[in-house]
């Protein structure tokens, strides 16, 4: 298999692209194999979830085999997006190089831990390609337009270290740490997060727009909520059971 799915007794849902071989380049087969991991982490119940790569390399970008393909984009963006869409925190942890594909995958997570050994890089100008536009907003919303430009206009690789210093990376270190991270949100209130993933990735909706309002209103009506107050009040680790 291109991809390999589990859910842990600690809540935390793992996605590792398994094509070392290729660097876990992405092809169809993969991309769809994502969008079926996705789908089995929801409904076993991940409450966050780690993406990575088997190996060496996070993932080198798209197989040339099948690049050229209307069928490749539409499976590329379809796995895109079922990572990105994810109601619950999704941490990349970028083990090697995240190049093209690859780094569009990392910045679908919301949160970047980057090995010793990774580099980003979108060289889209040097191969006469192009990503989507929302691949180009989304770089800008995580790195800065300043990163956005000398990834896709200067078509610079930009490492581990330079990455974390300009945004694009949230924490330095292994697979391991993105895991214990990832533990660690899946024990916060998971309305909450929901919520506030929506309107950090939602900015074509409006403030007063009905889906951010019910969100809103559902995370202070919730059983949640009251677990919060009275886990502080007996100073215990609150037990929240996203309702």
């Amino acid at each position: 298999m291109a991809v390999h799915v589990r859910v842990g007794d600690d809540r935390v849902g793992t996605i590792e692209l398994d094509r070392p071989e290729r660097r876990n380049a992405l092809n169809i087969e993969t991309c769809e194999g994502i969008v079926a991991a996705v789908e089995r982490v929801r409904a076993e119940g991940a409450r966050a979830v780690v993406v990575t790569g088997a190996g060496t390399s996070f993932c080198a970008g798209a197989d040339f085999g099948e690049v050229y393909g209307a069928d490749f984009l539409a499976a590329l963006y379809a796995a895109l997006q079922a990572v990105h869409t994810l109601p619950v925190p999704v941490v990349a942890a970028v083990n090697g190089p995240a190049i093209g594909g690859g780094t569009q995958l990392a910045i679908a997570a919301d949160l970047r831990v980057a090995a010793e050994g990774a580099v980003f890089a979108l060289p889209t100008a040097r191969l006469g390609l192009a990503v989507d536009p929302w691949t180009i907003r989304r770089l800008e919303q995580v790195a800065g337009g300043g990163t956005a430009r000398a990834l896709l206009i200067g078509c610079e690789t930009v490492g581990a270290r330079l990455a974390w210093e300009r945004g694009l990376v949230d924490r330095l270190g292994t697979v391991a740490d993105a895991h214990a991270w990832a533990a660690e949100l899946a024990g916060l209130a998971p309305l909450t997060l929901a919520y506030n993933k929506q309107v950090l990735d939602r900015v074509d909706l409006a403030e007063t727009d009905p889906v951010l309002q019910e969100a809103f209103r559902a995370c202070w009506r919730s059983a949640d909520l009251e677990e919060g107050r009275v886990a502080r009040a007996e100073k215990r680790t609150p037990a929240y059971r996203g309702r």
